[in-house]
């Protein structure tokens, strides 16, 4: 049994016996008989983050007046938490003796601290901190905000979720299509919406529900975490073609009139509630109205030209149309509007990038392609006619443009003088108003780039670089990505995540230059960078690959201890293999778990010019893990991982293994 096992058991492991118990209030740990002995602080933490002994740089030792700080969470934050959360920061001094709540919580060698914390039934969380040496002690009360949709509902009460109105606000409607109503209320209770006019408008029960915090979905490992107590608090109705009050036009600044909603109505027993439902809401003619997006309404300049489509409001982004793309208007609901990109596919995307272009019209008429081989691309003009919204599909060795509303003229494809890249182009007309237009290669993808020049749509299809199998990384010219400021995550002891990546970034340049690449890199201190001036100046350079360096941290309630590790993301399937390699390396460097790639939409990977790889080294709010990133030979490894990842995959690149 491991020295850890034989003390009195600390928040961070004695709480994850509790955390299965969702909605059921955890017990308060007992106060500990003993204090686990300064000495072995440090073993218990590695044992606890599951990281392999002798991989990381050690912990330095840090002595001094006590002082108990809590790094995260900010008391004024609201978590988004069911039965437990972590907390984080540090004391002053590494012999200390630290409890939360009378429970004891490993000290590092330098102060630092983290624990994992069952959460109380309520929507305030009081923390008392007390921390003690052979000479000095410190004490700190700590409260920390719940989110009010985590917290268990009254199961006696007669109740109704005001804040779970949906939709709220100014929605614009089509008169034909039914507009979907959602609210939480006691489960039992009968539910309707009284209209102004009389009319009443009841609500089903939504039948048991598991409501799974999205951060659980996405980043805890403990599949027991996926159970939830099941709810049959949620109550859904539709409205068709109903009107209520005035919220304006849907496109332009006018507001409308305050007044004219409905009423919820929610009865139980002899109890009754009656609360306004904050919608106001207009019938759209939406066979009418057209709209141009443009990212840059107010006219200050300094944008990236692109405005972002999701498949739902406030959702993942899907589309990036650029500047001038005109699409039908089919709905607004607040500040999302909803386009219709053909007649069977719709994309959301910001009001604030909307400008009304009159009445809709029908399909645009693609023309005859052109293919123009170039020493380092291949370009496709499609003559288009307006600027229809697009998006591109990739695979291994194809890439395909879908434009929308679109129907095809083409009676010819040009592919010029003859070249080694584009083995085959088409088109296939998917539906009256869907075009794909397809380019099969020759060689795996590397990059691509489209844009507009007046209505002609330029498809450029990236040459991938002549690579020397013997020295892969000679020539290359290779976009490295300090990842913040501005925001990113801080450490128990302070250290931001900004420092350590830039510091890493520093040392992959040398060890890159070394081997004869040239290094862009997209900030060199410690001033903010925004996100997308990061992207557009590795495109600007011509960088052949982009890699961004981050280090990690968690949402609230997942458990850091558990879910902790090395992890590398992507975008675009061109550069899975790119990930898988600095990930391996990454894992071999730092002993760290390996968590996987995966495909995310991080705007640093979604440049579509190159390969492009996000890393998340190490997690900074893991003492043991921030102290290593603080060490020049912590950060030397984290380069090396990246710098070795890189070079497999140029080597495999050149022997033709992908």
């Amino acid at each position: 049994m491991p020295p850890a096992a034989r003390r009195p058991a600390p928040i961070a492991i004695l709480s994850l016996l509790l955390a299965g118990c969702a909605g059921k209030t955890p017990a308060l740990l007992p106060r500990p008989a003993a204090s686990a002995p300064p000495d072995s602080a440090g073993a218990a933490t590695r044992a606890a983050q599951g990281t392999a002994p002798g991989k990381l740089p050690p912990i330095p030792e840090v002595h001094g007046p006590l002082h108990i700080q809590v790094v995260y969470p900010d008391s004024s934050a609201r978590i988004e938490v069911r039965d437990s959360t972590f907390v984080f920061g540090s004391v002053g001094d590494g012999a200390a003796l630290l409890h939360i709540n009378g429970a004891t919580v490993p000290v590092s060698p330098n102060g630092a601290w983290l624990a994992w914390i069952p959460v109380e039934r309520d929507s305030i969380i009081t923390l008392a901190l007390e921390a003690k040496t052979p000479t000095d002690s410190a004490r700190l009360i700590y409260r920390i905000h719940r989110a009010a949709r985590f917290l268990p509902a009254d199961t006696a009460a007669l109740w109704i979720d005001t804040t779970s109105f949906s939709p709220a606000g100014r929605v614009w409607w089509p008169a034909h299509e039914a507009l979907s109503l959602s609210v939480r209320a006691r489960e039992g209770a009968s539910v309707a919406l009284l209209l102004p006019d009389g009319t009443r408008v009841p609500f089903m029960a939504d039948g048991p529900t598991d409501e799974v915090p999205a951060a659980i979905r996405a980043f805890d490992r403990d599949t027991l975490k996926l159970r939830s107590p099941r709810r049959g608090d949620r109550f859904r109705a539709a409205l068709t073609g109903v009107r209520l009050g005035d919220p304006g036009v849907p496109l332009g600044v006018s507001a409308g009139v305050p007044g004219g909603e409905a009423t919820l109505v929610a009865a139980y027993g002899k109890d009754t509630l009656r609360v306004r439902w904050p919608l106001r809401l207009a019938v759209l003619d939406s066979t009418a109205l057209s709209a141009e997006l443009d990212d840059d309404r107010a006219g200050h300049g300094g944008t990236d030209g692109i405005t972002v489509g999701r498949t739902t409001p406030g959702g993942t982004y899907t589309w990036f149309f650029p500047t001038g793309t005109r699409a039908r208007v089919t709905g607004r609901i607040n500040g999302d509007v909803r386009l219709a990109l053909s007649s069977g596919s719709s994309a959301w995307v910001s009001a604030l990038e909307v400008w009304p272009a009159g009445v809709g019209t029908g399909p645009a008429v693609v023309g005859s392609v052109t293919l123009s081989p170039r020493a380092d691309r291949v370009v496709a003009r499609i003559p288009v006619g307006r600027r229809v919204p697009f998006q591109v599909r990739e695979g291994k060795r194809d890439l395909t443009l879908v434009l929308y509303g679109a129907v095809s003229d083409v009676n010819w494809l040009r592919y010029g003088r003859a070249d080694s890249l584009v083995d085959l182009a088409g088109t296939r007309q998917v539906s009256a108003d869907e075009l794909e237009i397809g380019f099969e290669l020759s060689r795996p993808v590397w990059g691509y780039r489209v844009h507009w020049d007046g209505t002609d749509l330029l498809f450029e299809i990236r040459r991938p670089p002549a690579i020397d199998p013997s020295a892969p990384l000679k020539g290359r010219l290779i976009a490295v990505d300090p990842g913040h400021p501005p925001v990113g995550a801080t450490g128990p002891t302070g250290f931001t995540e900004a420092e350590a990546n830039l510091a890493i970034a520093l040392k992959l340049r040398d060890l890159l230059e070394a081997e004869g690449a040239r290094v862009f890199l997209t900030r060199v201190d410690a001033r903010p960078v925004d996100l997308w001036p990061r992207q557009r100046a590795a495109d600007s350079a011509g960088a052949e690959v982009l890699l961004s360096i981050h280090n990690n941290a968690l949402p609230d309630g997942v458990n850091p201890f558990l879910n902790n590790g090395s992890s590398a993301f992507y975008n675009h399937p061109r550069s899975l293999p790119l990930a898988r390699d600095i990930l391996e390396r990454l894992v071999v460097h730092t002993g760290l778990r390996d968590l996987g790639v995966g495909r995310g939409d991080l705007a640093l990977v979604r440049p579509t010019w190159m390969p492009a790889v996000l890393s998340e080294g190490l997690f900074l709010m893991l003492p043991e893990q921030e102290a290593a990133l603080r060490n020049p030979e912590g950060q030397r490894l984290y380069a090396l991982a990246v710098y070795e990842g890189l070079k497999r995959f140029l080597t495999r690149r050149a022997a033709g293994e992908w």
